[in-house]
Formats: structure tokens, C-alpha cells, sequence
């Protein structure tokens, strides 16, 4: 199974350190048993103003990443979906418990650390999701962009209760308020997801760091432009700070299955950029080389350097 991954995070233009954590683990993972084919993506975003978000959200990931070594569901018919959602739920408790304890066994004073956490398991025939916080992801097919999963917000759910609107809560000051994150509390409340992959479909995971800068039609627009991963998830990046970075931002993006010939396209134009990049680096330091030579030569003629 063919997945173009990329993946990048950027402390913005406003923090003084970066709480955001992200991990990428492919079928050449160590002690990989769950799956053949695909990939488990992770981003987790540390709270903010709270003891150690950082350390939150780097424990939550690498306990997450432990449950490639479980064997994989049984094949039978439902089974395998609920049995694969079930690891996800299993494994976002087990990262609660730990960063929860640590926050009992270090966190003496001042607001407990803790995370949101999103992990996407991707297989060939199936994405399946497990999500605390407002951390998102998206799925970009046939041109356009949608939210696969709900924010655990404040004002996501005064959206929900209808006391207020959309737009409204895009506006809010409260919006970074979580209603769940791990590690906070004992225990969380886990939304699970799964659906149908299809060649050609992207993946997007990112912090609210990205989401509170860069409108969905700016980011369905970087899609559209038909760029590499690498290349999207830097611009998204740069979007994020040009319109003011005012958080940590991180993005994984994801190209699942595509073609032979996409892969061999974009990688031939990275070499060709990076090889056009050196060319163009070497022909200056001939060209100053050069003018070098021939001041000096300039400089003999002239008598600069005559002795007496």
C-alpha cells in the first residue's frame, strides 16, 4: 500500500516553546503485529498554559504508538472494525492513566498538564479514528474538504446546543477552552470513527493551531493545487504564521494510494528542485571565483602589488 506521508510542526510566531507532538509509524515499525499495510498517524497538542503541555503531549504519543504491537482483530464480518477501535479506545485510556499519574506524581501546584490527542489508522480499505480535544481531521476527496471529527470545545458545544452559531464561535475568545483532554482527569470521554479509503483521497490531521489561522477554503485551496504532501503541509505551515501564528501548528498530510506515477513525478521534481538549487549555488561560487581572478590579474597589471 502506497501512503505519501509528510509531516511537519512550527512553534509560530507567539510561543515561547512548542507543546505540539506528532507521530508518523509505518509498516516498518518495530514489533509491528496489527496491520500489513498502512500507517498510524498521531498529533497531539499540549495544553497550553498548563505544567509541561510538551511533556503531555510526547507521553501521549508514544504510549499510542504501542498498539502496532498488538495483534491484529479477527477478519470476521464487524469484528475486525470494532475490534480495531476498541485497541485505538484501549490505548488513548492507557496514555490518560499515565500522563494523569505523572501529573499526580510530579505536578505539585498550578493546572495539571494533559493534551488533545487524534490518532488515524490507516489500512487499505479503512481509516479508522480515535480523538480527544479539538485536534481535527480531515478527508479531502473529489475537490472537496471535510471535518471527519468533532472539537471538544466550549463553544463546540454551545454550537451544538444551539446557543450559538458557527460563526459566532469562530469569533469567540472561549474557544480554546477543551471540555476533554487526556490526562486532566481519571477518566475521558473518547470519540471513535471508521469509514471507507479510496485511491486518490488525502488525510489531513492537524493541531487548532492551523484551523484557528487558515480558513477551510484557504486549506481546501492548497489541495487543490495538486502539490505533494511535503509541499502542502509546508505551506499550510507558513499560511498558519503569515496570518499571525499565534500557536504552535502542526499538520500531517497524507496521500493515500496514489499512483506510480504521481510518486516518480513529485520525487523526480524534489531531485530537480534540490539538484537545480546546488547547480545554481555552484555556478555563483564559479562566477565569484572568477571575478576574483581576473581583479587580481587587473591588480598585477596595474602595479598594485609591485614591490618598492
Amino acid at each position: 500500500m502506497r501512503i505519501d506521508i509528510a509531516a511537519q510542526t512550527d512553534i509560530g510566531r507567539r510561543k515561547r516553546k512548542n507543546e505540539d507532538y506528532y507521530g508518523v509509524f509505518r509498516d516498518d515499525a518495530p514489533g509491528l503485529q496489527l496491520f500489513r499495510d498502512g500507517a498510524l498517524l498521531c498529533v497531539a497538542d499540549g495544553l497550553g498554559g498548563h505544567v509541561a503541555g510538551e511533556i503531555a503531549s510526547k507521553l501521549a504519543v508514544s504510549v499510542v504508538k504501542d498498539v502496532l504491537k498488538e495483534p491484529a482483530p479477527a477478519p470476521a464480518e464487524g469484528q475486525q472494525e470494532h475490534g480495531v477501535l476498541s485497541l485505538l479506545r484501549q490505548y488513548i485510556l492507557r496514555a490518560n492513566d499515565n500522563v494523569h499519574k505523572t501529573n499526580q506524581d510530579l505536578v505539585k501546584s498550578g493546572r495539571p498538564m494533559g493534551t488533545t490527542l487524534l490518532a488515524a489508522l490507516v489500512t487499505p480499505k479503512k481509516v479508522f479514528i480515535a480523538n480527544v480535544g479539538d485536534s481535527r481531521c480531515y478527508l479531502f476527496r473529489d475537490g472537496e474538504l471535510t471535518n471527519r471529527t468533532e472539537d471538544h470545545s466550549w463553544v463546540d458545544e454551545q454550537v451544538k446546543a444551539g446557543l450559538m452559531s458557527k460563526a459566532e464561535a469562530e469569533s469567540d475568545s472561549r474557544k480554546y477552552i477543551l471540555t476533554r483532554s487526556v490526562g486532566t482527569h481519571p477518566q475521558v470521554e473518547i470519540d471513535d470513527y471508521v469509514w471507507d479509503i479510496q485511491p486518490g483521497d488525502f488525510l489531513l490531521l492537524c493541531t487548532d493551531g492551523l484551523v484557528n489561522m487558515v480558513r477551510d477554503a484557504e486549506i481546501t485551496a492548497e489541495f487543490k493545487r495538486n502539490a505533494s504532501p511535503a509541499e502542502i503541509a509546508h505551506r499550510l505551515i507558513t499560511m498558519a504564521n503569515d496570518n499571525g501564528g499565534k500557536d504552535n501548528t502542526t499538520v500531517v498530510v497524507a496521500d493515500i494510494m496514489p499512483s506510480l506515477r504521481t510518486v516518480m513525478g513529485r520525487r523526480l521534481k524534489a531531485f530537480s528542485k534540490k539538484r537545480g538549487a546546488k547547480l545554481l549555488y555552484t555556478l555563483l561560487l564559479l562566477l565569484f571565483g572568477g571575478l576574483c581572478f581576473l581583479l587580481g590579474v587587473w591588480a598585477v597589471r596595474a602595479g598594485y602589488f609591485a614591490g618598492g
